[in-house]
Formats: structure tokens, C-alpha cells, sequence
């Protein structure tokens, strides 16, 4: 019955969500986000497209897992990524004052072919990411939710990924926009009436959800967030979906857009770790990423509504990843023509890729924010020293701070099996925050050293 319900929401969303896509392709609207008169999105596409597809499916997961483990703690760790609003939308604000419009045209103005390529690789590895975790976390849901059923991880994630790519495609990002009002709406409303019945539920009190130190104390969860303030600046600058919204709309719209999608993306994030706090509270087992410990916890249609909620945030950051992606390929790496077809090409790949990377046996979500996060470091001191101090900085600076930072997601990534004897046998938190001091160290030295006063 629960899994009958999940499938039926979910699919008249995916309905709903192809009846609104465009029914008109444009090159412009494909790319660029225009609508169908050739007019920039408003406050309100704006604010519903930036939040929809930053609270996403892996997130929303992230900040319920982490706040099951270490508390409070944990999920404000998480929540404090979505700072990122703020420092964003500053150097969007930046780069537009320079009269830049994207991050590659900065940094091609100052470091050539190599630096766009260094942070075009980043950038194309953050998209992959993005559609591998998402579609994974939709595996993992129907998987729990259809235990009976043997193939459900895998005829789940195909079939989301073919439908996701049919309206993505043939919009772009024009229609991930027009979706992702539709997709954000509804899961506003499913997730109020989640979050109203386990705060209004008798065994949930506040006081304890807020003093919560999790399963395994709060300790890690406070390490974490002084990894996430490390990461804060540099992490929005390696996300094209974040800022590819920042160059669609006039300034005066786009600042605040991206205040507005900080508090209401925050408080989202904070509340829906509040289900996985609570798990800890009660004393329930963890198991399959949490969703068959709320299966236990929660009345059936409070379950069926948490998944819901899921789903459409993974819906809503695919279709986002996939213009991003399409737009680094065409106007970026330039490796198809700048036309309809071109950009669908690269969608289907992205899409392919990331669902054969499902099929990888990591399932830890959060290693693909700590990895691509940590790699994305490299952009703090080119940006503070390059774009906020506005001092020309060296190109062997860059590609120094860039080689520091990849090392240092490499580093994190493989911690158990070639970087075991450099790091030391601390929690995997406590490593990920050294390799990032280690990472800024370097990156700041060779930045500042190679630096001067723009002439």
C-alpha cells in the first residue's frame, strides 16, 4: 500500500512536471533560462529554482544522517553549506561588477586555457556527482519501499533517469526552471504536513532535539562544521547550477534571490534533520541510510510523505544538473555545436554516466560533498586575493593551489587505502578537516607569493 502510494504522487508529479516543461524549444530559453517571450525569471522562479535544486534528495539525506549520528550538531554542519547563498550570491555580485559573466570568463581573463580548464574539471566531476547521488538516493527509496521486488533499485533508477532526461532535454534550462516551481511548491506543501506531525507528535520535544548529541556524540558533528566554514566561500563557485542562476536575471533580482533561498533552503535542511535526530532520540536501529528506520518509526502516510518529499527534491536537481551540464559542454568546452541537439547530447551522457555510477558500491552520500567540496579549495585564495583584493595573481600560483586541492580530495577519498600511512587513524571528519588546513595552507602561500598589484 505504501509503496502504491509513493509511485502514484510521485508519478503525477513526473506528469504534472512534463505538462508544464516548454512546449517550444529555444536556443536561448535551452541555455540561457529564457522563457518563451525571450524575458529573464522573476524573484519568485528564481528564489523556488535556486532552493528546490540546492535541497536536494542527497542533502535532505545528508542533514537527516548526520543529525542521526552526532545531533544537532551534525545537521547544523550541514546546514551551514547553505551559507554558500551568501557567499555566492557575493561573487556573483563580484564578477558582475567586472563585467564578467561566469566564473570561466574571470578566470580566463587571468589564467588562460589552463586555469578554465583546471576549474572546468571540477566543475564537470561536481555535475557527475550531482546526478550519480541523486539517482541513488532514488534507488535506495524504492529499494525500501519494494523490498519484495528484486530488481527495484535498479528498474528504479533507470526509469527516473529516462524520464528526468525526456523533459530536461527538451527544454533545458528553461525547463528546469518552469519545473522546478511546480516540483518546490509541491514539496513544500508534502514536507509541511511531515514536519507538522513529528512536531506535534507526543513523544517529540524540542528542548531534547536541540540538546541532541546523536548516536555517537556531537564531537565529529563539531569538526564537520569547521570543515563546512572552510568550504563555505569556495563551494557555491564550484557550482554551475548556483551560478549559472546568477547571470540570467537583472542584479537587483538575482541579490535577492539568493538571500531568500539562504534562510528558506536553511531552514528546510535543519527541519528535515530534525527526523533523523529524533530517530536518535528514540532509540531507533539505523538502517538502510534511515529510510527503514523511519519505516518503523513513522504512521504510514507520515513515511509515504518523507519519501515523497525525497523523490521530487531529486527530480528537481536532476533536471538542474543537466542544463548545467549541457551548458558547460556547449558554450564552455565547446566540444558540440551550440544547438538543441548539441546540449541533449550532453545531458545523455552526463545521465548515462551517472547512473552507471550507481552501480558502485560506495553509498556514504556525504563523501561526494567532502570530496568535491575539498577540490573546490583551490578557489578560495584566487578569489579572496584575485577577485576581493583585486591583485593579479600568477598563473603558477593558481595551478599550485589547484594541484593542492585536487591532492587533497584525492587524499580523502582514498584515506583507507593509499593515504593510510599519512593520515592518521582519526575519525574520517577529524582527517577531512586537516586535509582542508593542509589544502588553504598551501594554496594561500603560493597565492599570496605569486601575487602583485594590478597595474
Amino acid at each position: 500500500m505504501q509503496a502504491a502510494a509513493i509511485i502514484a504522487i510521485f508519478s503525477l508529479v513526473i506528469l504534472a512536471s512534463l505538462a508544464v516543461a516548454p512546449r517550444r524549444a529555444t536556443i536561448d530559453g535551452f541555455f540561457g533560462g529564457a522563457g518563451a517571450s525571450g524575458r529573464a525569471p522573476g524573484l519568485l522562479v528564481l528564489v523556488l529554482s535556486q532552493v528546490t535544486t540546492w535541497i536536494f534528495a542527497r542533502s535532505l539525506m545528508n542533514a537527516a544522517i548526520l543529525g542521526y549520528f552526532y545531533g544537532i550538531w551534525g545537521t547544523l554542519a550541514y546546514a551551514a553549506y547553505y551559507g554558500s547563498f551568501l557567499t555566492g550570491g557575493f561573487i556573483v555580485g563580484r564578477l558582475r561588477d567586472g563585467g564578467a559573466g561566469s566564473v570561466q570568463d574571470w578566470l580566463g581573463a587571468r589564467f588562460g586555457v589552463a586555469g578554465v580548464t583546471c576549474y572546468n574539471v571540477v566543475i564537470a566531476l561536481r555535475l557527475l556527482s550531482e546526478v550519480f547521488a541523486n539517482l541513488l538516493v532514488v534507488g535506495l527509496i524504492f529499494a525500501a519501499a519494494l523490498p519484495e521486488v528484486g530488481l527495484a533499485r535498479e528498474a528504479s533508477i533507470l526509469l527516473v533517469a529516462v524520464l528526468g532526461l525526456a523533459y530536461s532535454a527538451w527544454g533545458g534550462l528553461s525547463a528546469a526552471l518552469r519545473t522546478d516551481v511546480l516540483q518546490m511548491l509541491v514539496f513544500l506543501v508534502i514536507f509541511a504536513l511531515a514536519f507538522g506531525a513529528l512536531v506535534t507528535s507526543p513523544g517529540f520535544d524540542l528542548g531534547a532535539v536541540l540538546t541532541s548529541q546523536g548516536t555517537s556524540g556531537s564531537w565529529n558533528g563539531q569538526v564537520l562544521l569547521l570543515v563546512a566554514f572552510l568550504q563555505v566561500f569556495s563551494y557555491p563557485a564550484h557550482d554551475p547550477v548556483m551560478m549559472d542562476r546568477g547571470f540570467i536575471a537583472d542584479r537587483d533580482t538575482t541579490r535577492r534571490s539568493f538571500l531568500h533561498a539562504f534562510w528558506i533552503s536553511g531552514l528546510c535542511i535543519i527541519a528535515f534533520g530534525f527526523f533523523g535526530i529524533q530517530a536518535a532520540i528514540i532509540g531507533a536501529e539505523y538502517e538502510g541510510q534511515l529510510i527503514g528506520t523511519w519505516m518503523g518509526m513513522f504512521p504510514p502516510w507520515l513515511f509515504v510523505a518523507l519519501l515523497v518529499s525525497l523523490l521530487i527534491s531529486a527530480l528537481s536537481t536532476l533536471d538542474s544538473a543537466l542544463a548545467s551540464a549541457a551548458r558547460l559542454v556547449v558554450d564552455e568546452l565547446k566540444l558540440t555545436p551550440r544547438t538543441l541537439n548539441g546540449g541533449r547530447v550532453a545531458m545523455i551522457v552526463f545521465m548515462i554516466a551517472g547512473a552507471l555510477l550507481t552501480l558502485w558500491g560506495n553509498q556514504t552520500l556525504f563523501d561526494a560533498v567532502a570530496v568535491s567540496g575539498t577540490a573546490s579549495m583551490f578557489l578560495t585564495p584566487v578569489l579572496l586575493v584575485g577577485l576581493v583584493l583585486r591583485r593579479e595573481v600568477a598563473l603558477w600560483s593558481y595551478m599550485v593551489a589547484f594541484g593542492a586541492a585536487i591532492m587533497g580530495a584525492a587524499a580523502y577519498f582514498a584515506r583507507e587505502d593509499v593515504f593510510t600511512a599519512i593520515l592518521s587513524e582519526a575519525h574520517k571528519y577529524e582527517q577531512l578537516l586537516v586535509i582542508c588546513v593542509g589544502v588553504l595552507v598551501v594554496g594561500f602561500t603560493a597565492v599570496l607569493l605569486g601575487s602583485r598589484k594590478a597595474l
